[in-house]
């Protein structure tokens, strides 16, 4: 792979990291929200480690996406449903659920930590599935999903304010997750169709379109997305990462403080 590509690719998976993550840390703050405040952050706490660590894992067996037909075509299918469901069926949280407390807080605490860890799995599905499905050069993957990951950490702010400005790059991230998920199906129907000796009905993207289209998306997307920015938004000069967002990129630098805190 030219090194051009390479590096358009890195920083390509780095901002879809940081978009979707900065999306996954609010989900991830609502989750932890029933919980007080010195078993939130812990639970934030496993919760970012556990990111890390299902990420790293999903991307040492991510080559199987790319040697058997049967799991590109489930991980095109999975991609592709992403923004069928971002759009038609958007999910709406509730930021009023109580906080528990006493035994209450304590019984549910290893519950709400599941939680966390089932849906960081799923985050990792996706972001592995996506950047699969865009390169198979693992460095490149590596590289774009861990640079992602740590980008969103040192920028979270910066995330989930341009959000909050401009709330349509979101869905410009899921219109790239769908084209992400169209590019496996051809490439999994192609190698389908390689094992059933069936060449004459096998689809092929060609590399030039690929790039075409990806940079049409990104481009056109983004100019798309300025265009409208959130009034709620301009009513601030700044906009200040809320306490549960910044608990889940600051955790792991902190946690023998946090761990005094909680005795």
């Amino acid at each position: 792979m030219p090194i051009h590509e390479a590096i358009l690719l890195i920083l390509m998976l780095a901002a879809l990291e940081g978009i979707l993550s900065a999306d996954n840390a609010m989900v991830l703050a609502i989750l932890v929200r029933p919980l007080p405040p010195e078993l939130r952050k812990k639970a934030l706490l496993y919760g970012i480690v556990g990111a890390y660590v299902l990420r790293g894992l999903a991307l040492a067996f991510a080559y199987l996406v790319i040697q058997f037909w049967w799991i590109q075509l489930i991980g095109a299918a999975y991609l592709l449903y992403l923004p069928i469901k971002h759009f038609l069926f958007p999910t709406k949280h509730d930021p009023t659920a109580p906080v528990l407390t006493g035994k209450a807080a304590t019984k549910n605490f290893w519950k709400i930590v599941a939680m966390v860890e089932l849906t960081d799995l799923a985050f990792a599905v996706d972001s592995v599935l996506v950047a699969v499905a865009l390169s198979k050069v693992m460095w490149v993957v590596f590289t774009g999903v861990f640079l992602g990951i740590l980008l969103l950490r040192i920028a979270a702010g910066a995330f989930v304010g341009l959000l909050d400005r401009f709330p349509r790059f979101e869905h410009v991230a899921y219109i790239m997750v769908g084209w992400a998920g169209v590019k496996l199906l051809i490439e999994g129907w192609a190698h389908f169709m390689d094992i059933v000796e069936k060449p004459q009905f096998a689809l092929h993207l060609p590399h030039a379109a690929f790039w075409v289209i990806t940079m049409t998306l990104l481009i056109g997307g983004s100019i798309w997305a300025l265009m409208k920015r959130d009034p709620v938004g301009d009513d601030t000069e700044s906009i200040p990462l809320p306490d549960e967002i910044e608990d889940v990129v600051t955790a792991v630098e902190e946690p023998e403080l946090e761990e005094e805190k909680t005795k």
